[in-house]
């Protein structure tokens, strides 16, 4: 047989992040389907933390190191895909700024950092997908995350694949652009501000009337849940790429399940 002149899929490295691994990996599993819809082989190197609470903190060293290892396990591949516009928002916006005049580091940072991407925004704006096959009955609405909305300009994407969701109805909350309160370790040094700010979030959530809100950064669509949950409210919190790949039948985040349920 002539030999094949077929081209050779891209090969994705999905970055699953700390917190879709340890809290909700079914968010890593639907970011997989969805990349390997869009016509990417997906590859999971190992890895660790992408080293944003560090460098918030100010601990450049770790971040440093983290940053070093995060490349050396992904430069190899294509591209690297990354289901939280935080994560991906500290790798491609703020890994230059650990190099910054080292000649034997910055060329090689620069061509990592080039081929990163936020999940939506991989499937939108690199591999054209315009619609995906799936199905939600219910009404959502969705949370613009700051690092994804400001930093990689994640916006009309989410909304573009949501609108091709057989069943879906997407109703816009007031204010979709501002923050949670949750901003990673700010919620923490900065609670009585946090819970404000997610009090206004969760109010124009409610008020939208949507039984489900989405948004793109497991983060703040935990700080969201536990708002809404104890404000007695029973609005389903789910990933963008749970409902986007068809996996809206588990169970909501931050939702309890009684045993044997």
């Amino acid at each position: 047989m002539p030999p094949s002149s077929a081209k050779r899929p891209p090969t994705v490295g999905l970055f699953v992040t700390c917190l879709v691994d340890t809290i909700r990996p079914g968010i890593g599993f639907a970011a997989a389907k969805l990349i390997e819809e869009a016509g990417c082989e997906v590859e999971v190197p190992r890895q660790t933390c992408c080293g944003q609470p560090a460098f918030n903190s100010g601990d450049r060293a770790t971040t440093r190191a983290l940053a070093e290892q995060t490349i050396a396990a992904f430069e190899t591949l294509d591209y690297v895909v990354v289901p939280s516009g935080s994560c991906a928002g500290m790798i491609k916006a703020h890994y230059p700024e650990l190099f910054v005049g080292e000649p034997d580091w910055m060329p090689r940072v620069e061509r990592f950092c080039a081929k990163v991407f936020e999940l939506v925004s991989f499937l939108v704006d690199v591999r054209g997908m315009t619609r995906v096959e799936a199905a939600y009955a219910g009404t959502v609405t969705y949370h613009d995350s700051c690092s994804g909305l400001r930093e990689l300009g994640v916006e009309a994407q989410p909304r573009t694949l949501l609108r091709s969701v057989e069943g879906l109805d997407l109703k816009e909350m007031a204010d979709p652009d501002v923050c949670c309160g949750f901003g990673g370790t700010f919620c923490v040094k900065y609670p009585d501000v946090s819970n404000a700010i997610v009090e206004k979030k969760a109010a124009n959530i409610i008020a939208s009337g949507a039984d489900t809100l989405l948004a793109g950064d497991l983060g703040c669509l935990m700080n969201m849940a536990g708002k809404l949950q104890r404000m007695g409210r029973t609005v389903a919190v789910r990933h963008v790429a749970e409902v986007l790949a068809g996996q809206g039948g588990e169970a909501a985040i931050g939702e309890v399940r009684k045993a044997g349920a």
